[in-house]
């Protein structure tokens, strides 16, 4: 593992921040079994919806929403995104599947098991990360800001600033709450922030450097975070990646 101050350099170092000062631990982890990925896939969202994994693909004229087999990687179903919007994060909520866009400002609303489109609105921000926490659509948007908003008007009820001691930490991608912890993936780094939702703090990182070889192509980064429907536990995958990780903590994620 990469010593707490070299791997907090990094990430801080990614979001303009000077100093380490406060920095939360990292956390160890192991690996518990390897999976097959599509590796034309540009991962930008990963959620489980009963016993599948559905995933959300960017790149303008290739983004698409999936239904995927945890077990095999086989792509169950597809559908593409329009030509002119880049795909980023997904989740499931009340129902139904939503996914983001980058700059498109679109959000739109997928049945989970059809993928048949639903829904197609206004999105008042650039579109990173999406999770939920069973009652709200949780977003980030490449700053240090985490929003709440409520799924039927995408009204922001309540907002975090996501900081590590007194420095704020920007680039936060896709997004899981796992057992009341948002999980961020920190683009471009191969590094997770885990997040305490009521105050932004980093209670913990994940150096997750060692997890899969590095790739040739610099834009195949570490975005990819569910809870995987055989063990779950947390699983895990990249864009353009051919596998997936489930891995396990360690240890408890510090108060």
């Amino acid at each position: 593992m990469m010593r707490i101050t070299t791997l907090t350099a990094l990430v801080l170092g990614f979001a303009g921040a000077a100093t380490a000062a406060g920095a939360a631990p990292s956390l160890g982890w192991t690996t518990v079994a390897t999976r097959p990925h599509d590796s034309r896939a540009f991962t930008q969202g990963l959620v489980a919806h009963g016993s599948v994994l559905l995933e959300s693909t960017g790149l303008k004229g290739a983004s698409s929403v999936r239904r995927v087999n945890p077990a095999t990687g086989r792509v169950i179903r597809k559908v593409r995104d329009p030509s002119r919007v880049f795909g980023e994060g997904l989740t499931v909520l009340r129902g139904t599947a939503w996914q983001l866009t980058w700059r498109d400002r679109l959000i739109f609303g997928f049945h989970p098991t059809t993928l048949r489109r639903q829904a197609q609105r206004a999105y008042a921000y650039e579109g990173w990360g999406l999770t939920t926490d069973g009652r709200s659509l949780i977003a980030s948007d490449g700053t240090p800001t985490v929003r709440w908003m409520n799924p039927r008007t995408l009204r922001v009820t309540r907002s975090i600033r996501v900081h590590d001691g007194d420095q704020p930490i920007a680039r936060l991608n896709e997004l899981e709450m796992i057992n009341g912890v948002l999980w961020a993936n920190v683009w471009p780094t191969r590094t997770i922030a885990l997040i305490d939702p009521s105050d932004g703090r980093v209670r913990a990182w994940l150096d997750l450097s060692t997890l899969a070889p590095t790739m040739a192509n610099p834009d195949a980064v570490l975005n990819g975070i569910a809870v995987d429907p055989i063990t779950h536990q947390p699983i895990l995958t990249g864009k353009l990646w051919p596998l997936m990780y489930v891995i396990r903590l360690a240890g408890n994620i510090p108060a």
